[in-house]
């Protein structure tokens, strides 16, 4: 049986400023855990290694040290080799190190957990044609080289690991100004290539913006969505340009890359963390107005972690008015949306076919449904 090398390596960082709104974790990981965030990148690589598992007889795992891979290889039974030392907490040049001292010893596959700058990390170093899939664990994810979720990507690598059919292409490295987005500007940047194991329904595509055609449609979907409004109910005003036009029609100042909260034509809060949403969504009759990410089809879990779990149940999923332009809808080709919220059980209940607002009295039927699921 021939034995299948894997490169494992996480950003324990990763991810850290999503939920208490900082918008990603570049810089500011003692911030966010001053805050409150907890570090979930090795949960994530968890669930995508958990489709690892029952083959990990014949798979030798490359990792750096701790929180890099090997506690969690270890913990869950791997044969594990440390190639690097890494510092506590690791950092961008530990993660370039380890995957320099991966190239001579050729991996079949090198999995990783992180967002679009442990992508730039990765580009910047790893050997040409060196196959790569990451585990979606940041808070921005432009790039096309992850997982449409961590299990998702679990599932690519295991039909490696078995020997399946997988072709392979170039999927796009993007980064963007973190400092920039946190003051509400999108400024991506392309950083190269890398080769990915091409499998469609599970590798998410690269975010795509909007288009100027649209401008008019947001218009009158935001003329739609504030028409429905209701006074007794508070709403919770997703990130985005398309929730932003609604914003803009109510005259009301608006986060454009955070989470804000509305009701009766008034602001009652910006910018709020996923432990502030849930104090105010608790008991209180709460909708909220969200949209999918272009191109990728995520309407949870990109750049919108302020909607935990806790609080997307306690909202509800007949509460969700999900606004999109239909041509947003026809760039993702038929795929599904997806929800990539932490929360499997989750995720599995808010699929199904959603009522999307595409412009004024105009709505279409379209589903969510993650990949992985269609296996079970």
């Amino acid at each position: 049986m021939a034995v299948f090398t894997l490169g494992l390596i996480i950003n324990p960082l990763a991810g850290l400023g999503g939920s208490v709104a900082l918008k990603g974790s570049d810089q500011v990981a003692e911030q966010a855990l001053a805050l409150g965030a907890e570090p979930r990148a090795h949960l994530r690589m968890a669930e995508a290694l958990a489709y690892l598992a029952p083959l990990k007889a014949r798979i030798r795992v490359l990792t750096g040290s701790g929180a890099m891979g090997e506690s969690l290889a270890r913990e869950m039974g791997f044969n594990v080799e440390v190639l690097h030392q890494a510092s506590e907490p690791s950092t961008a040049e530990d993660t370039r190190t380890l995957v320099r001292a991966m190239a001579p010893l050729r991996p079949n596959l090198i999995l990783f957990a992180g967002g679009d700058g442990t992508a730039r990390d990765l580009c910047a170093s790893v050997a040409p044609q060196q196959p790569v899939l990451g585990v979606p664990a940041g808070v921005k994810i432009h790039s096309g080289v992850y997982g449409l979720t961590p299990k998702a990507s679990g599932i690519v690598a295991a039909q490696m690991v078995k020997g399946e059919l997988v072709s392979v292409t170039d999927g796009e490295v993007r980064d963007i100004d973190e400092a920039a987005f946190r003051a509400g500007q999108v400024r991506a940047r392309y950083f190269g290539e890398m080769t990915v194991p091409e499998a469609l329904r599970y590798v998410q595509a690269v975010k795509m913006g909007g288009r100027e055609d649209d401008a008019l449609v947001t218009d009158d979907i935001a003329a739609e969505v504030v028409e429905q409004m209701d006074p007794e109910w508070q709403y919770v005003m997703g990130s985005g340009s398309t929730v932003a036009a609604v914003m803009a029609e109510l005259g009301l100042d608006n986060t454009l890359l955070g989470v804000d909260l509305i009701q009766d034509g008034q602001l009652l809060a910006s910018d709020l963390t996923a432990a502030e949403l849930l104090q105010r969504v608790q008991g209180v009759p709460t909708k909220l107005v969200i949209t999918l990410i272009g191109g990728q089809g995520h309407l949870f879990g990109r750049g919108n972690q302020q909607l935990s779990p806790a609080v997307i149940r306690a909202i509800g999923r007949d509460n969700i008015i999900i606004l999109a332009s239909k041509n947003k809808l026809t760039a993702l080709a038929h795929r599904p949306m997806v929800a990539d919220t932490g929360d499997s059980q989750l995720d599995s209940a808010l699929q199904g076919h959603y009522r999307i607002i595409t412009g004024y009295r105009d709505a279409v039927l379209y589903p969510l449904a993650n990949p992985e699921d269609a296996l079970c």
